[in-house]
């Protein structure tokens, strides 16, 4: 499993311009079943993604069709975990 933390290295107003894509290239990911959770920072400075992947090499392919990182929007800080425990709710996590 793994974290995806994007810090953006350009303006918000330049982020707007490919946040449509962005968008689309993560929908197409959850459809996938390669995304599980994602969202911006607060303050509005990057975002999270949550990857169920365990190849951390089939993740940087992905993630070179993310439109932020196509267009070097942001930078990307990739950290791999092992879940350990969780809420009951998500204890099909472990194990990923």
């Amino acid at each position: 499993m793994f974290i995806i933390s994007i810090t953006y290295k350009v303006s918000i107003e330049l982020i707007e311009t490919q946040l449509a894509a962005h968008v689309d290239f993560l929908k197409a990911q959850y459809a996938l079943g390669n995304f599980i959770l994602s969202g911006r920072k607060e303050p509005r400075i990057g975002g999270v993604i949550l990857s169920n992947l365990t190849s951390r090499d089939q993740l940087e392919e992905i993630l070179a069709e993310d439109p932020f990182k196509k267009n070097d929007f942001g930078h990307y800080q990739v950290i791999e975990f092992k879940p350990t425990l969780a809420a009951a709710d998500l204890n099909f996590l472990i194990g990923t």
